[in-house]
């Protein structure tokens, strides 16, 4: 189960895990973009439209759904950076209500359909450790979920809580900056770290699928950053 999971990493993900002979369900709140993630996945994948930050809709469709293995969440809004003289309380709600407020929510909801044996992988990034100018936010949802995982791993054991910390990725969640601008972005943070590019969508979904297939990790933050962090 893949919220988030019609673009960007969670579509990867979807993708990753089908190919190892999972059958994926995929959620987001687009119909058009559930209908095309569903046309690039295998056949055996399903999916359907929900509003992730509505409660009544998320209960509807983990019913609607029945019992699963592995519960992954990546969705969120649009990545934008927002210094400290721009900040507004509106301006973190729209930011952080996908990353963490909803995402407890969704949790929550998805426990009891989830196999006793299963896990629940949620997304960070390395703005917890490293943050930088005007990323305040992205620093705050990306800490806070750390923090929240590793207590989740202590109250839902056996089920296993963990987390992804991807570093700049190639990813349509930076598609508000027009394309040179993000291109630029790309080269430049690629050639400053250690592996010479940023991340691809490849890339990180291979993290969450190892922390699905890992059955004795739990509370534990997947860092996947091309040297970001020893930079």
């Amino acid at each position: 189960m893949v919220i988030g999971g019609t673009s960007g990493i969670g579509l990867a993900v979807a993708r990753a895990a089908a190919e190892t002979g999972a059958q994926v369900i995929v959620a987001s709140s687009n119909p058009d973009s559930v209908a095309a993630a569903l046309a690039a996945l295998p056949a055996s994948a399903s999916g359907q439209a929900v509003d992730a930050s509505s409660t009544s809709e998320l209960a509807a469709f983990f019913d609607s759904v029945g019992g699963f293995n592995h519960f992954v969440w990546t969705a969120a809004s649009n990545l934008a950076s927002t210094p400290l003289r721009d900040y507004t309380p509106q301006k973190a709600w729209d930011f952080l209500s996908l990353r963490l407020v909803f995402v407890f929510e969704a949790t929550r909801l998805a426990v009891p359909h989830l196999a006793p044996t299963g896990s629940i992988t949620l997304t960070s990034g390395t703005a917890a450790v490293k943050g930088g100018e005007g990323w305040l936010l992205g620093a705050v949802a990306s800490g806070a979920m750390i923090s929240a995982a590793r207590s989740l791993a202590a109250e839902l054991a056996p089920i296993r809580v963990n987390v992804v910390a991807p570093g700049v990725t190639r990813s349509p969640a930076w598609r508000q900056m027009p394309e040179s601008e993000r291109e630029e972005m790309y080269r430049q943070v690629g050639a400053s770290i250690p592996l010479g590019r940023v991340g691809e969508l490849s890339d990180i979904a291979k993290a969450y699928v190892q922390l699905m297939d890992q059955d004795y990790a739990t509370g534990a933050v997947s860092v996947v950053d091309g040297g970001t962090l020893i930079s």
